[in-house]
């Protein structure tokens, strides 16, 4: 299943960033004598109800999910990866600080959260990328704090900090190699988890609005329709659950590795 999934996401990714280059059919281009038709070889994912082509809208809606979700993620594991592992290596008032800080937005149900902060803000890709990121951090915050406690209090760890070894090698050369597998599961998670919260608030209206368009805003055109033309939503919802599925597989199977190794060390 792993290489599955695995094969299934990198040829979804390339497909929707590469296809664009042969398939230059414009996904704004309105042809009111072809409203809602179904797929065929002409149209192969059908076309909206302004006679737009929704085989070029999925793939540029795509593109802009894509970028969101992987953007968010990384911007959301790095700041939890650096909050982590300072709560967990300088540890007293420190930690305490930022475990309360955790717990305060953890408070909050985080899709909530990102409605309230998305509704008083006009949303873009950009705006969306740093809301989701500010909202996505505490997951792996949490799990890297617990990790760098544990490794903070080897004895190897405690002669390096009396050495006077920089902070800055410490973590690089002996926390980096333990937290890496740990951040590569919550990283894989983030990226599915941002793919949804974008489609989330693009479906509510509150997200990627026209001209622009994301697999959430095309699923929400979809839905006034979806009696009569499935396709209009459909596709776009296919995608979601093709990256979703790929990414928890790949994530449930790197977790498992991490687990193993985890067994045979002890």
């Amino acid at each position: 299943m792993f290489k599955v999934a695995s094969y299934l996401l990198i040829t979804v990714i390339l497909t929707i960033f590469l296809l664009p280059f042969f398939y230059t059919v414009s996904p704004y281009q309105l042809d009111p004598s072809k409203i809602l038709e179904a797929p065929s070889l002409t149209h192969l994912f059908g076309t909206d109800r302004l006679g737009r082509d929704m085989l070029a809208r999925v793939l540029q809606g795509g593109q802009t999910s894509l970028i969101i979700g992987f953007l968010a993620a990384s911007i959301s594991s790095i700041l939890g990866l650096v909050i982590g592992i300072t709560a967990g290596y300088f540890k007293g008032n420190t930690d305490r600080t930022i475990t309360i800080v955790i717990d305060l937005f953890l408070t909050f149900p985080t899709f909530f959260l990102l409605l309230a902060l998305v509704s008083y803000i006009q949303a873009s890709s950009l705006i969306l990328i740093i809301v989701i990121s500010i909202t996505g951090w505490m997951g792996m915050s949490r799990l890297i704090r617990s990790e760098s406690f544990a490794i903070s209090n080897k004895p190897y760890i405690k002669i390096l900090k009396l050495s006077k070894v920089s902070t800055f090698k410490i973590i690089f050369k002996y926390f980096a190699p333990i937290l890496a597998p740990i951040f590569l599961i919550s990283f894989t998670f983030g990226v599915g988890g941002s793919i949804l919260a974008e489609s989330g608030l693009s479906f509510l209206g509150l997200g990627i609005n026209a001209p622009q368009m994301s697999w959430g805003s095309l699923l929400s055109d979809g839905k006034a329709v979806i009696d009569i033309a499935w396709w209009v939503s459909f596709f776009p919802g296919l995608m979601i659950f093709l990256i979703t599925f790929c990414l928890i597989q790949i994530s449930d199977y790197l977790q498992s590795l991490a687990n193993s190794k985890e067994m045979i060390k002890n």
